[in-house]
């Protein structure tokens, strides 16, 4: 079944242009097709431009099931991948592996925002939030990716960035950040996706190429249990708006998660272990979180 799984996907899809980082030895079997079916794959959408993430990109952990993909063009980037929204010049998602082993580089944050060199047509740029009262949110953060001066530059590129409430920013979602560091020490890795939720648009948006301000931001977790076989996953929501609470009363199964980010996390994990990990939280038993 491997093999011809493999054999599909290496016809279906075209080389990466970008940077590919390893499998790491994980098992990518169970519900690989049923996490491509319906997606950019089978619905034929043609891609803003001649870049393509890899097949092994497409089955890992972190990779995401976008429900409405009508506005995704997927771009691999060293450190994460994304899925691109061309309609409101942010993300769809950022999903990335943190490992252990990456936390431990010395490379100072860039601070310099710039436009994405993969995507073709209207994005945002840094002058649609000068002035704006809104702070370029990352999502996969600038902290999880000091192992790699290229890694770190592209997590400048806007279309890892979101507009984000000033306090939040600097308040739980940065909260947020540093635990998952904490976690990655703790399991030795960690699978991230995260993101805005636009819901209604409330706020509007900024700047000339009118930049979708967010109503709310998820993070979803996954990790291997250090006993036994099975995972734990855990998931977040917080409003765009100020106001700092414990992690705790952001917190929510991945199931719940799901309804509001309206796509579907950890699709590649094996069965067996997904309806498991999805369905329950143990915000201080699994994930150290009060």
């Amino acid at each position: 079944m491997r093999r011809i799984l493999a054999f599909v996907l290496a016809v279906a899809l075209p080389c990466s242009c970008g940077f590919v980082r390893s499998p790491k030895g994980e098992d990518t079997s169970g519900n690989a097709l049923g996490a491509l079916s319906g997606s950019l794959l089978d619905k034929g959408n043609p891609r803003e431009q001649d870049y393509s993430p890899s097949p092994e990109t497409l089955l890992k952990y972190e990779i995401p099931y976008l429900y409405d993909d009508s506005n995704s063009t997927l771009i691999e980037h060293m450190g994460y991948t994304l899925s691109y929204n061309s309609k409101f010049r942010i993300p769809n998602w950022v999903a990335y592996e943190l490992l252990d082993s990456e936390l431990y580089g010395d490379l100072e944050r860039n601070e310099k925002f710039t436009a994405d060199p993969a995507i073709r047509g209207r994005q945002a740029y840094d002058e649609d939030y000068r002035g704006s009262g809104w702070d370029r949110g990352h999502m996969a953060p600038s902290g999880d990716m000091k192992w790699s001066s290229q890694a770190m530059d592209e997590c400048f590129y806007l279309s890892n960035v979101c507009p984000q409430n000033h306090n939040l920013n600097a308040g739980s979602w940065n909260d947020l950040e540093k635990q998952v560091r904490y976690e990655a020490r703790y399991y030795g890795r960690v699978w991230v996706v995260c993101g805005p939720v636009v819901g209604r648009g409330r706020y509007g948006t900024v700047g000339e190429n009118k930049v979708q301000v967010p109503d709310g931001f998820f993070k979803a977790l996954l990790a291997k249990r250090k006993k036994g076989s099975g995972y734990a996953a855990i998931g977040f929501y917080f409003p765009n708006a100020s106001g700092r609470k414990s992690l705790s009363s952001y917190a929510m199964t991945v199931e719940e998660l799901e309804k509001i980010a309206g796509m579907a996390f950890f699709v590649n994990l094996p069965e067996k272990y997904r309806n498991d990990a999805v369905g329950k939280i143990d915000p201080y038993g699994d994930w150290r979180i009060r």
